[in-house]
């Protein structure tokens, strides 16, 4: 388990932490050639319209929240239009700020777990479950990864026991690493279908056919 205490408040190390096997699922020995199918027709019927700048998920935001600005900064752009609300514990680790809009969960600030998020702090991990939330090209939270890969490109999900085993999923053509994709199998552990793993690593471009990408987090 990461002891973010030994952190000394550094969420950079945590967030390192949360994506270190990102860079061992990206290697060139990974890339698996797309499957010969029709793939400009899928792309074509999981493609969004282009959301607008205020819900737009990009490799520094999530609508108007960015990593590394002010968590006083974020408040001061929303104004009165945003409810704060803390929400301790939130998963292993860590807590987080729902920021809401209309009644509704917007995103929510990740920040290291025993730790008071103050106006000066700055912004280093975003995550939104919400569906109206997309990244330009149209992906994002209750997409299933099947219409995600003929955006995207293959998925490969993994997860380390090392890590609370927390799933990702990476697409060969996702334009940057900042953003990571969560999946899940309703009814299921995992997303992915998994085999025999190496030193608690495991990692397979196989899902359940019902596996959705269940949030969308930005990471500094």
């Amino acid at each position: 388990m990461l002891n973010v205490k030994v952190l000394s408040g550094s969420m950079i190390a945590a967030l390192l932490a949360i994506g270190s096997y990102l860079t061992l699922i990206s290697t060139p020995g990974s890339t698996v050639a797309l499957r010969a199918t029709n793939v400009l027709g899928e792309a074509a019927n999981a493609a969004q319209k282009t959301p607008s700048a205020s819900l737009t998920i990009s490799d520094r935001t999530i609508g108007a929240a960015k990593v590394g600005m002010t968590f006083g900064g974020l408040k001061k752009a929303l104004g009165s239009t945003a409810q704060f609300k803390v929400q301790s514990p939130f998963m292993v680790d860590f807590d987080a700020v729902a920021v809401s809009q209309s009644g509704k969960v917007q995103y929510r600030i990740i920040y290291a777990a025993g730790t008071k998020l103050k106006d000066t702090d700055v912004i280093e991990l975003l995550m939104t479950d919400n569906s109206s939330y997309k990244t330009v090209q149209g992906v994002g939270p209750g997409m299933t990864l099947k219409q995600a890969e003929a955006i995207y490109g293959k998925a490969t999900l993994s997860y380390n026991v090392d890590n609370e085993m927390r799933e990702n999923v990476v697409f060969a053509k996702q334009p940057t690493r900042n953003i990571m994709f969560v999946p899940k199998a309703e009814g299921k552990q995992f997303g992915g279908v998994y085999g025999a793993g190496q030193g608690g690593f495991y990692q397979t471009n196989k899902y359940h056919p019902n596996a959705v990408i269940r949030s969308v987090m930005v990471r500094k």
